[in-house]
């Protein structure tokens, strides 16, 4: 008989698709098989910071509507690092304390975290500062997390990159146009090698591998010669030129952030005289709305496992996807290793052997 418990949850970083399963699953099996509480805490560590902290009691009747719920019911924030905190005036504060403090004034016997390789990566070190109970659940679009073939989110992300590839592809016919579609990929380009192959792309751009424009206007016009008078191109936000050059905009606050390889292949294209084109950016569309079966079942499966490694006593493990079953690492084995795109792997050659360009 496992004795009773009182467990957190919280989702840290950005949203995504497939979060509030993941939540669902945790409760029934928490709540249904164990017995246990569940705590929701809002906002990720700012539900902890806040006194008294601000959490949400959860049961399997709240939850078991929340399966096709896209984004994450109870929040999440992907600013403010708790060990240098931005404060009103400027300043950096050290403000871990204040969050392990609430999780120990809440009484809890462990903390289930659902987030990238950087919300781990501060999770981990709060709870070795503050002596918590730690199982970590992999959540990110850009699928980068080590040790893992899949991270919640990535499949639906993929879905919608390639729903708007097989839009953008007839009314490209139709104008004689090149579609160029930028997808989120911050370091690694997995959705855009996933979704430019299943969506016919004929060019493909990744942060793995540099591009050049004379190449890329080379192809264009060579597939005009043979009669193609349209193109897909798929380009991941973080694509370089082999200048390794990364685009970037300012935004209305003066922060920087990845974006605009669009446009800039597109005034390229224009400039010289290939063919008129248009640019699509999907942006946090891929993050939102409907989770993928996929997402749902890989969803369902990691909050199920993370609470039997409660139950089990095994801490600071995060589950993993592989080979189709979920496996448990040492959290400090998959913040470790990062999972871009493989060069010499499968897709690479797939997509070099449908005569796709991806870069030099």
């Amino acid at each position: 008989m496992v004795e009773h418990k009182r467990i957190g949850i919280l989702t840290s970083g950005g949203d995504c698709a497939g979060l509030n399963p993941v939540i669902r699953a945790v409760v029934r099996r928490a709540a249904g098989t164990y017995g246990w509480e569940v705590l929701g805490i809002r906002q990720a560590t700012l539900g902890l910071m806040a006194n008294p902290a601000s959490v949400w009691p959860l049961d399997i009747k709240t939850v078991d509507s929340w399966l096709t719920a896209g984004g994450t019911m109870l929040g999440t924030t992907n600013t403010g690092n708790p060990f240098a905190f931005p404060m009103a005036d400027g300043t950096l504060k050290d403000r871990s304390e204040e969050i392990i403090q609430g999780y120990h004034q809440l009484g809890l016997d462990a903390i289930i975290g659902i987030g990238g390789d950087g919300s781990m990566a501060i999770l981990r070190q709060l709870a070795q500062q503050g002596n918590w109970n730690l199982v970590g659940i992999p959540k990110t679009i850009d699928n980068d997390v080590g040790v893992t073939e899949r991270s919640i989110g990535f499949d639906t992300a993929v879905n919608i990159a390639t729903e708007a590839l097989d839009r953008l592809q007839f009314t490209a016919a139709s104008h004689s146009r090149v579609m160029i579609l930028e997808v989120m990929g911050r370091d690694a380009g997995h959705i855009a090698i996933s979704a430019g192959i299943a969506g016919g792309a004929d060019i493909i751009l990744i942060p793995e591998i540099p591009f050049s424009v004379s190449h890329i206007c080379s192809k264009l016009k060579g597939w005009q010669r043979r009669g193609k008078n349209s193109a897909l191109i798929i380009t991941a936000e973080a694509a370089r030129a082999e200048e390794g050059i990364t685009m970037m905009q300012t935004d209305a606050a003066g922060q920087c952030r990845l974006g605009g390889v669009g446009e800039y292949l597109a005034n390229q294209i224009c400039g010289n005289n290939i063919a008129e084109t248009r640019v699509t950016v999907l942006g946090h569309v891929q993050r939102g709305g409907i989770p993928s079966p996929l997402d749902r079942l890989i969803a369902s499966a990691f909050g199920v496992a993370a609470v039997d490694l409660i139950a089990q006593g095994k801490y600071d493990q995060i589950v993993t996807w592989q080979k189709r079953q979920v496996v448990s690492v040492p959290i400090a084995e998959a913040i470790a290793q990062y999972d871009k795109v493989d060069i010499h792997g499968t897709l690479v050659k797939t997509a070099r052997g449908l005569g796709i360009y991806l870069g030099n």
